[in-house]
């Protein structure tokens, strides 16, 4: 620890055992603990094509230095045709394939996922934040023709990040030269309509931070193709700024106030020729622009108080927001835009760190009788008769990608017990040995709300049967795909958990039910069908259990939206 003196004010720097900065500033006697929180924005319009071959440089991996803690992914124009839609509902669409393929390896998993015809919004955070990423909910809302059509529009997901509201708003705004009026109207239409439910923060610009990102279509007026290919060729992108649409209605709509932006350094990442770096050279010759931006905006806080503890309210009661890089990517060419990307900074005060449900578990489980699992609850936090805990191997996609389950049921005689007491059957454990992570889903909240750290199972070969998997429509991936995880340095929890226990050899039923979790959440709720959009998420979702993994329910055919006449209409 590093301690160094700002302001009159001691700054206590660490690095935690996740390899998160944090830092405690010791302010006239009080302690407060700041963290910092970095999330990789990516915005892409995809143009209805497949995924490249490796979106490693996308994705940062290949020069990350794997302190990234969320990466949000915003695509628009994803193939929604007839046919490819109804794929989509028997399987992962390719671009959420792609994605979980290239970030679980790396311990990300899918928190939330959006899809709404073209658009798709994706969440993902590394699995040991799970229990602290709360309340997350999805919206959509349709904008083209009127609003009946969901070629343009918006899909967001909203949750609380250690106690913090944050919003992350997708959109894909009218295209064309002369509609930036039409721009505005959408976007204050898809803020007005998004409202989300049970929680504090009821629309969008009611979080603690929002990020708006997307192909939000705002044009170079006035200057002529020759004059604004001149100013790109000679890295003289300066001098187009203050003729971009979005700049220049920063300074009169409202609606946009308080919206920040990091200096346009790359230049306009639209229109190319499919495969090349050449700005389009069709009949139409549409003038380059940034279409593809992403925005952050921090909501106004109350001035602080002039008291000793409104001082330090004060001094703690916002979000810091820092941005690292703000770029294109010319290398990738499947498109007719570029995709954008940024790496940002959130510092805030832990208001949120301590998980609902604690997991406690041997480091290794070596027969069939190590199968055991301990669990303490909070006070205040819902239990259901039908949380489960899942067996996940570590690389693990979504909280549905399992490899063995038990039911966290609780009997009469629990209800006054602080800590509870599961059992892995023998059917229930994988086939190898491994290093494996244990989550406890809430039935309730619909996410995942305790983890362990990883631990290893080495069962020998006559102590093990078939394993079952509830979940093969997702397959874990093997050991060859997991060696960049660090396996025994990540903690469960902002504070390293320290929760190891000896073995105790009392069992609970971990069979107490025949169905699997993917059957249960129908006894307790209503499941509603026939939305436009759905939604592959680990809170808000409508089915709220290990289903068939599909990201949407939605039979749309897209409209290419191109500044050409829709074909999906």
């Amino acid at each position: 620890m590093k301690f160094v003196i700002i302001h009159n004010k001691f700054l206590a720097l660490k690095m935690d055992e996740n390899d998160k900065l944090s830092a405690q500033i010791i302010y006239e006697g009080y302690y407060i603990t700041l963290y910092a929180n970095r999330v990789h924005i990516i915005t892409w319009n995809v143009g209805s094509a497949t995924p490249p071959d490796d979106i490693t440089a996308l994705l940062g991996l290949n020069v990350g230095d794997g302190n990234t803690d969320m990466y949000i992914i915003g695509l628009q124009e994803v193939n929604s045709m007839i046919n490819k839609r109804l794929k989509d509902v028997l399987f992962t669409d390719q671009w959420s394939e792609v994605c979980m393929e290239r970030l679980s390896p790396f311990g990300y998993v899918l928190v939330t996922s959006q899809r709404m015809q073209g658009l798709l919004l994706l969440v993902f955070a590394k699995y040991f934040h799970l229990p602290f990423l709360r309340g997350v909910q999805t919206e959509t809302t349709r904008t083209g023709l009127g609003g009946y059509w969901g070629n343009k529009g918006g899909v967001s997901a909203r949750m609380s990040v250690f106690g913090h509201t944050i919003c992350f708003l997708n959109c894909h705004l009218p295209a064309h030269m002369e509609n930036s009026d039409q721009r505005m109207e959408d976007f204050e239409s898809i803020l007005q309509q998004q409202q989300f439910e049970g929680q504090a923060a009821t629309g969008v610009l009611d979080h603690d931070v929002v990020f708006w990102f997307g192909d939000l279509n705002f044009r170079i007026d006035d200057l002529e193709m020759q004059v604004v290919k001149s100013a790109i060729d000679n890295n003289k992108l300066s001098t187009l700024w203050e003729k971009d649409q979005l700049n220049m209605a920063k300074d009169s709509e409202t609606v946009l106030e308080g919206f920040q932006e990091g200096p346009l350094k790359f230049p306009p990442t639209y229109k190319f020729d499919v495969g090349t770096d050449t700005y389009d050279t069709s009949g139409k010759k549409r003038k380059p622009a940034w279409t593809d931006r992403i925005l952050w905006r921090l909501r106004a806080t109350a001035p602080a108080s002039t008291g000793k503890r409104g001082s330090i309210s004060g001094l703690t009661s916002g979000t810091k927001v820092t941005q690292h890089f703000y770029r294109s990517h010319m290398e990738y060419t499947v498109s007719d835009h570029k995709p954008v990307s940024s790496i940002f900074t959130l510092q805030f005060p832990y208001k949120v760190d301590v998980p609902l449900v604690t997991l406690i578990v041997e480091d290794e489980w070596n027969s069939v009788a190590d199968a055991i699992a301990k669990f303490r609850l909070v006070p205040n936090y819902s239990r259901s008769s039908w949380d489960w805990i899942g067996l996940y191997k570590v690389g693990f996609k979504h909280h549905k990608d399992y490899v063995g389950y038990v039911w966290a049921k609780q009997e009469e005689a629990d209800y006054h017990r602080q800590e509870h007491q599961v059992t892995f059957t023998e059917e229930e454990l994988p086939k190898g040995s491994g290093d494996f992570i244990l989550g406890y889903y809430s039935n309730n909240m619909s996410t995942i709300v305790g983890v362990t750290e990883p631990f290893q199972i080495q069962l020998p070969t006559t102590d093990l049967g078939m394993s079952s998997s509830d979940s093969s429509d997702f397959s874990s991936e093997d050991d060859s795909t997991v060696v960049h995880m660090k396996m025994r340095s990540r903690s469960p929890s902002p504070h390293k958990g320290k929760h190891r226990s000896h073995r105790s050899r009392s069992h609970s039923r971990s069979h107490s039910r025949s169905s699997s979790p993917k059957q249960t959440k129908t006894k307790e709720q209503d499941v509603t069908d026939g939305s436009q959009s759905s939604t592959v998420t680990t809170e808000g979702e409508s089915t709220g259990h290990p289903a068939d993994g599909s990201s949407s329910q939605a039979f749309h055919s897209e409209e290419d939206d191109k500044d050409t006449a829709g074909s999906g209409v």
